[in-house]
């Protein structure tokens, strides 16, 4: 059958159609949103908000404006798009967040605030403004949003290999910021 025959069935309600049109098109749809979005579990979500489109509304194929491949994949695209900028502004929501609660500690801290403070103490938050913005990011998003790495690197669009470098660099470059440079004079006291 025809892709536009099996649409044609999927409109009369035919569950058959709409398996063969998946097991047709689900790797193309599946790789471009994997392209698109990075995520995995992300990319799956979208194939099948694509699909389900599919299901709900065959009609929304016109035949006359291309194949029923190119409109799937039309779909897909379309809804990975939606899908990273969602992620984008969440991510950037919750570093804005993360970042408004280091200022708020530092103008009205509560008691328990206050002791926190006290221990990171002002080199800490002035070591954290002498890191890279990618580097800040990352330090932030994990210590003070809460986030793994993994779910840093779902919210960021980074891979996960990249915000484990940036954490490293990170939490290297506060150690000498927070050593006072000493760090080298440290490691060689502890290989004796």
């Amino acid at each position: 059958m025809t892709d536009g025959e099996l649409v044609t069935r999927l409109a009369e309600g035919d569950r058959v159609a709409f398996a063969s049109l998946y097991d047709r098109y689900c790797r193309q749809a599946y790789s471009l949103a994997k392209r698109v979005c990075v995520d995995t579990q992300l990319a799956e979500d979208v194939v099948q908000e694509a699909f389900l489109t599919l299901w709900r509304d065959p009609g929304r194929y016109q035949e006359q404006r291309g194949s029923v491949s190119t409109w799937l994949l039309t779909v897909v695209h379309h809804r990975a798009v939606d899908a990273v900028r969602r992620e984008n502004t969440q991510r950037k929501r919750s570093a804005a967040q993360a970042e408004q609660a280091l200022v708020s500690e530092q103008e009205h801290p509560g008691a328990d605030i206050a002791a926190i403070a006290g221990v990171l103490g002002e080199k800490v938050r002035d070591a954290l403004h002498e890191l890279t913005g990618e580097q800040r990011e990352v330090v932030v998003l994990a210590y003070y949003g809460g986030y793994t790495q993994c779910e840093v690197s779902a919210l960021t669009g980074v891979p996960l290999g990249t915000v484990k470098s940036r954490m490293f660099a990170a939490v290297r470059r506060l150690r000498t910021l927070l050593t006072g440079g000493n760090e080298q004079d440290r490691d060689l006291g502890e290989q004796r």
